[in-house]
């Protein structure tokens, strides 16, 4: 009977400490006893193994033979005890891990709190209680904290699976889910669901932007985070070593949102393309800082919040659209090389708020000149001065009349090289008719 009281009080004990259920526990010392049974008695037949969940009274059966105990481990006691006690410890093993996995698989993705127990690069592992440890990767740690032995850490659980006999919890500080957890501690009026967290981004250990929104028209959202003197965000910024964090009010218009995201900076307008979700916002010259934000942070968060596709453009709509907009068509705007048609221009593709490029000195457009002889006009080749009006334009090989020269007439033959030109107030020689010889009056 002692020894039924003593499995008794061991059962208890393990269950209280390893949070291991009683009928487990049971199962494993019966397995125990039937291994010492097998090993020290050569037993050949079935053994059966019963404890009693009531007295702690062991059976235990060969074949149809039973078992002394108290002769066993007189016998054999230190062998047997030796054989149990090993498959007492891998069963209680296997056991605590399913109850770890059981636990912490109900968890995944909610925010624990731990001790950095130690440091071994680059992984941080983290004791979480009742003998679960968690691993901080390196992708998952923010960049420029440090983690030391003994200090209290809160992280997020990002994935729990059984490895071996132990239980691989990974956790991670860097996840934007653990800003909405945070703020759910610190805000009451979150946990209560008066104030929603409607979107967040963030750039771990520099900055993060959270859009929120409320359902009670009383209660001020943005108030409502930030708290009396800043007293709730700055809970929530030394928790993250000093993370800024930018509070945004959220709005179902897409324009009204894009400005309140990109906020310190002011907006002068913005242009949306719902069909690409892109939009062009517009800013003053001293704003332009403000919204692009330091490595583009600002905009760069403004965007993923959002949803949307942000370009910053400086100056009005008005003068963009007179400095960048085309009125020609684009495929009439073509770029040449060495006098061949290559594809779209440079200047119908370049980026929005780029300069736009000088025409091409190698002569008019295929276009233009498909449009000059639809007018019955030839366009004016490279270096050549175009015709004035009214004036025929010199054929090819000719050369154009001088400054203050009096054009050749229909049907003239003009001077040829070397050839001195009829002075003024000269009659030109007729139709047919040798010119005078040099010197010859």
């Amino acid at each position: 009977m002692v020894m039924g009281t003593e499995i008794l009080r061991l059962v208890d004990t393990i269950h209280r400490d390893r949070g291991i259920d009683k009928e487990t526990v049971f199962q494993g010392i019966e397995q125990a006893i039937v291994a010492a049974i097998k090993k020290e008695l050569g037993a050949t037949k079935e053994v059966f193994v019963e404890i009693s969940r009531d007295s702690g009274e062991v059976t235990a059966l060969d074949g149809d033979k039973v078992v002394d105990m108290a002769d066993l481990f007189a016998k054999h006691g230190r062998i047997a005890a030796l054989t149990a006690k090993q498959v007492m410890i891998q069963r209680n093993r296997e056991a605590q891990r399913d109850v770890i996995y059981d636990d912490y698989i109900r968890k995944v993705g909610q925010l624990v709190m731990g001790t950095i127990q130690r440091y071994e690069r680059p992984n941080v592992l983290v004791n979480l209680g009742k003998d679960a440890e968690g691993i901080v990767p390196l992708r998952e740690q923010v960049r420029g904290e440090t983690y030391n032995v003994g200090e209290r850490i809160k992280c997020l659980i990002l994935e729990v699976k059984k490895v071996g006999q132990k239980v691989r919890i990974v956790l991670s500080r860097a996840h934007p889910d653990i800003l909405r957890h945070l703020f759910e501690l610190e805000v009451p009026e979150i946990q209560e669901r008066t104030v929603e967290i409607k979107a967040l981004a963030r750039d771990p250990g520099h900055r993060a932007k959270v859009a929120v929104a409320s359902i009670d028209m009383k209660v001020d959202c943005v108030g409502a985070c930030v708290g009396i003197r800043g007293s709730r965000i700055k809970n929530i910024v030394d928790e993250l070593n000093g993370e800024k964090i930018d509070i945004v009010r959220w709005n179902e218009s897409a324009e009204v949102f894009i400005r309140n995201a990109l906020k310190p900076a002011e907006i002068h307008d913005i242009e949306l393309d719902y069909d690409e979700r892109r939009s062009r916002v517009f800013v003053a010259e001293d704003q332009l800082a403000l919204a692009i934000g330091r490595r583009g942070q600002n905009v760069r968060l403004a965007a993923r919040i959002s949803g949307w596709n942000v370009d910053i453009v400086t100056g009005a709509r008005e003068s963009y659209q007179e400095r960048f907009v085309s009125d020609k068509p684009r495929e009439e705007l073509v770029a040449v090389e060495n006098g061949e048609v290559i594809g779209p221009s440079i200047a119908a593709t370049q980026l929005p708020g780029s300069q736009s490029m000088a025409p091409s000195p190698l002569g008019p457009s295929p276009a233009e000149a498909a449009a000059a002889a639809a007018e019955g006009e030839t366009p004016a080749t490279e270096g050549e001065a175009p015709a004035t009006e009214g004036e025929t334009p010199a054929a090819e090989g000719e050369t154009p009349a001088t400054e203050g020269e009096t054009p050749a007439t229909e049907g003239e033959t003009p001077a040829t090289e070397g050839e001195t030109p009829a002075a003024e107030g000269e009659t030109p020689a007729a139709e047919g008719e040798t010119p005078a010889a040099e010197g010859e009056t």
